[in-house]
């Protein structure tokens, strides 16, 4: 059976059309949900499953959004749900456990952070873009207002740790940079297409759930609150608005939004557990979000050929 058609979308010349501020706040919304995991997992979850609040943040969601839209892959986008399901999700969450479990909250924040940069090289190697000092740049800045905020004295680098949260980071990154180049299919909605990899994702975590951890624990009424935020709030929900804005904006512009998962994650330690930000951490927060407001805006322009590729890009 023929595939359908992807439908084309900007690679990510320059910064986000006019008009895309709505489209780039509903997406934003996916990573500010993400940063609600690490206190809902320690305060509403039962310790030691994290595999099993991946599989149910997945899996579950996944269903619903194909039930809801009643439509499954066709023709070479099984193979290609499949590997975006799994890279942006099934291989993701052991990943970021792995390092989460190994390593200070603060460092693995801070290698997730890395994912702009390593999106900035994916977009020359696998979306022949130029390179682009501008996104290096704020990309670095935003690595280090994340590393300002979250990383304090009692930082250690296990190696195993490290190379976990880099892999998360590479993972997320490829994946992200994937979906842009594949598009979507013609016809197909962001719910479907958010609900075959979440699904894809969920399949993958299922066995390794089961093989790692054993039985799901008992399940009290907070934890089912927070199974059902993880699922529907950053599951079903922050998906279905991701993968809608990967396919609408310059891939660069989405990566970046992904600093506000541990910005998110620490305002809540401060409001909620009594954490301090002193003047470092707010110093770090205030580099955090230039780069990701930088990131939404056009590249500067210097070269006449330059002009026209973005002049080009906004009448679209």
């Amino acid at each position: 059976m023929k595939s359908p058609v992807a439908q084309e979308v900007p690679a990510g010349v320059g910064g986000p059309r006019r008009g895309d501020l709505p489209r780039t706040a509903l997406t934003a919304f996916a990573p500010v949900a993400w940063g609600t995991t690490y206190i809902v997992t320690t305060e509403l979850l039962p310790p030691g499953h994290p595999l099993f609040a991946g599989l149910l943040r997945a899996l579950p969601a996944g269903l619903i959004a194909l039930a809801i839209t009643r439509t499954l892959p066709r023709g070479v986008w099984w193979g290609r749900a499949a590997v975006l399901g799994i890279l942006n999700i099934g291989l993701l969450f052991p990943l970021l456990f792995v390092a989460a479990e190994r390593l200070p909250g603060g460092v693995a924040a801070t290698l997730a952070a890395a994912q702009p940069l390593v999106v900035a090289v994916l977009s020359v190697a696998v979306l022949h873009e130029s390179p682009s000092g501008w996104r290096m740049t704020w990309g670095a800045v935003g690595f280090a207002g994340v590393a300002l905020v979250v990383l304090g004295p009692a930082a250690a680098f296990d190696p195993v740790g490290v190379i976990a949260g880099l892999g998360g980071a590479a993972s997320m990154a490829l994946g992200l940079t994937l979906t842009k180049r594949w598009g979507r299919p013609t016809g197909v909605g962001p719910t479907a297409f958010a609900g075959w990899q979440l699904t894809a994702g969920g399949l993958f975590l299922a066995p390794l759930t089961v093989l790692v951890e054993g039985p799901p624990p008992a399940i009290g009424l907070s934890a089912a609150l927070g199974y059902l935020w993880l699922g529907l709030f950053g599951g079903l929900i922050a998906y279905v608005l991701w993968f809608r804005g990967v396919t609408a904006l310059p891939v660069n512009s989405v990566a970046i939004l992904t600093l506000l998962s541990p910005l998110v994650a620490a305002v809540l330690g401060a409001v909620l557990l009594g954490q301090t930000l002193g003047p470092v951490q707010l110093t770090g927060f205030g580099l955090s979000l230039a780069a990701i407001v930088a990131g939404q805006l056009p590249a500067p322009v210097r070269r006449r050929g330059a002009v026209v590729a973005v002049a080009k890009e906004m009448s679209r």
